[in-house]
């Protein structure tokens, strides 16, 4: 295997599941492809993580960014991301604290990432793999958006369908991705930043989705993002995503594009039947994202 290969970077972002993390690294660490770091960056746990990760002080491949305080996971995959790309790595892989990699999921996807280029004769911004839930069923929340030809390596006897976004589980981004279009954006915390960030730097080329790379998403339930389930105690999550999509919608699409996001949400949530109160908070969170414009930054300088 070629060197340029060898040095990726695994990036793992937690928030108070010490548990489940164990079992991530277990998994990362036990790969085919074996990253040359692991970067966990620990969002300012309180469940004893830090006890836990200082038990893989010995490692030389572990890496742990300790943050002040939870940037969400935007904020926790630009810091892995930007850590990733200080120590010299060629590839970021990046994941939540909740994803089981099979043995040879990295190896899958750099293979497969490679195989995509030579194919097309270009390079190719990301790779994703198959995310599926414990059950072995597809993760719903984890689907990528296919482009109008995904098929076209399929049809060339790869295991491997192209697409424009994807989720931040179980993605490897090439360093010039970074150079080129930066780290994902802080401002959005959490949700949507995934989608933002893919989209953004699918404005290269489509990416990859490598079919035979395959990790388990350990989610408490599988479903997919629906504006109907809003409840009190999950709607801070739900104003979040509706101000960060609508920001994108507006500013990086059509105010068409944006009206139209703005309709599902209120038609979503009028068939939900979500409580006028719960409604109200959103329509000020779609409302926010009319000015919310953040702009991408760059990874420091290693040159």
């Amino acid at each position: 295997m070629e060197e340029a290969v060898n040095k990726v970077a695994a990036v793992v972002v937690t928030f108070n599941r010490k548990d489940k993390l164990r079992k991530v690294l277990d998994h990362v660490l036990a790969q085919s492809h074996a990253p040359e770091w692991v970067v966990v960056v620990d969002n300012a746990s309180t469940d004893g993580t830090d006890a836990l990760l200082a038990s893989y002080a010995t490692d030389p491949r572990v890496t742990v960014l300790s943050l002040s305080e939870n940037t969400g996971g935007a904020g926790g995959f630009s810091a892995g991301m930007a850590k990733g790309y200080e120590l010299g790595a060629d590839f970021l892989w990046i994941m939540d604290d909740d994803c089981y990699p099979r043995p040879d999921a990295l190896e899958e996807l750099v293979n497969g990432l490679d195989k995509a280029e030579q194919t097309l004769g270009h390079q190719m911004p990301f790779a994703c793999s198959v995310v599926k839930w414990t059950d072995g069923g597809i993760c719903e929340m984890n689907n990528p958006g296919t482009t109008w030809d995904w098929g076209r390596l399929l049809s060339l006897g790869q295991q491997a369908v192209l697409v424009n976004h994807c989720s931040f589980v179980s993605v490897l981004v090439p360093r010039w991705a970074l150079t080129r279009f930066g780290l994902p954006l802080t401002e959005y915390f959490i949700w949507f930043d995934d989608m933002e960030y893919t989209l953004r730097i699918s404005r290269a080329a489509p990416g990859v989705q490598v079919l035979t790379s395959v990790v388990v998403h350990d989610l408490p339930e599988n479903r997919g993002v629906n504006f109907g389930q809003i409840n009190h105690q999950n709607v801070w999550k739900y104003e979040y995503g509706a101000r960060n999509e609508l920001s994108y919608r507006l500013h990086h699409e059509n105010p068409f594009a944006a009206a139209g996001f703005a309709v599902r949400v209120l038609r979503g949530m009028a068939q939900g039947h979500v409580s006028r109160a719960l409604r109200l908070r959103i329509v000020k969170s779609l409302l926010r994202g009319v000015k919310f414009d953040p702009k991408p930054k760059l990874p420091r300088s290693v040159l």
